[in-house]
């Protein structure tokens, strides 16, 4: 009887053994297989960044330097992207930017889907991926010329795509990595960040239509405020961008990155007349488009 027990105990300790064995075993697999899916991500953005970035090498004669000094308004040089876009749409028309930001580890391409959720699991090249991609909210302006301009990625635990987005919550190292840009194919986009928090995933941080210049103000002062070191913006501001990606601190937390646009010495861009009049058209061209949609979908 004794031995039977003795036999029935070993044979469950056994059983819980090889059940323990196997949980370990899938769980170091998945584990394992996350590790070398984010290290391939890496591997391929670090192989973009290689490919796309362009050297700009000037040579002026003696003769274009001495009508330089001649002229007393030297023309503008023509601006040229350090990546080469060419390049990156043959390999994804989604493509409309490149983020970097000195001293971190964000250097990624931007695109932008028909949806959020494509590029919330596929990578540049649109494979399936737990890392994503860096992508712009399908409902902001694919130019960077609208009012609000929201970019997502994810927070890695390997430190890459918006990691070091969070880490901007730390006062000295948003004063440290304050000033960063945004290249597209026409322009450099200077940014200065002006605010940073966690907080709930509100869907009024995507609000991309505004009725005038003052309700975006408005706005743009209740998405700053809760940073009790965000900077002090110039008002009536020209657009605001948005970068969002994962937190920890409360159930379903998200970090947000706002910053304006900023000149060469890294002053704010405010809205002149003539932006706010073409914000006022944007939104009356997106109106009557929307209106246009409802119409068509009501004779279905």
């Amino acid at each position: 009887m004794e031995d039977s027990k003795k036999s029935g105990r070993d044979t469950l300790w056994k059983i819980l053994v090889c059940v323990a064995l196997l949980v370990f075993l899938v769980s170091g697999g998945l584990t394992l297989r996350s590790y070398l899916a984010d290290k391939r991500a890496q591997e391929e953005y670090e192989r973009l960044a290689r490919e796309a970035a362009q050297t700009t090498q000037e040579t002026i004669t003696i003769e274009e330097t001495e009508k330089q000094e001649l002229e007393t308004e030297p023309e503008k040089e023509e601006y040229q992207s350090p990546y080469d876009f060419d390049t990156l749409k043959k390999e994804n028309p989604d493509t409309i930017g490149w983020i970097h930001i000195p001293d971190t580890k964000i250097s990624y391409p931007i695109v932008q889907g028909t949806d959020n959720d494509f590029y919330l699991k596929h990578d540049f090249n649109g494979e399936a991926s737990v890392a994503g991609s860096i992508y712009l909210d399908y409902e902001s302006e694919g130019d960077f010329e609208g009012r609000n301009n929201i970019l997502y990625g994810h927070n890695m635990k390997n430190g890459s795509m918006f990691k070091d987005i969070v880490r901007y919550k730390d006062p000295s190292y948003f004063k440290e990595h304050q000033y960063f840009s945004i290249y597209t194919p026409e322009r450099e986009i200077r940014l200065k960040a002006v605010s940073c928090y966690y907080g709930e995933a509100k869907p009024i941080v995507r609000k991309t239509r505004f009725k005038s210049q003052e309700a975006f103000d408005e706005f743009v002062k209740e998405m700053i405020a809760p940073c009790s070191y965000a900077e002090t913006v110039e008002y009536p501001v020209k657009a605001l961008y948005t970068f969002v990606t994962c937190s920890y601190e409360i159930n379903d937390a998200r970090t947000f990155l706002f910053a304006v646009e900023a000149d060469e010495q890294g002053n704010e861009i405010t809205a002149d007349e003539e932006y706010q009049q073409k914000m006022t058209d944007l939104m009356i061209k997106k109106a009557e488009e929307a209106e246009a949609v409802s119409k068509e979908a009501g004779k279905k």
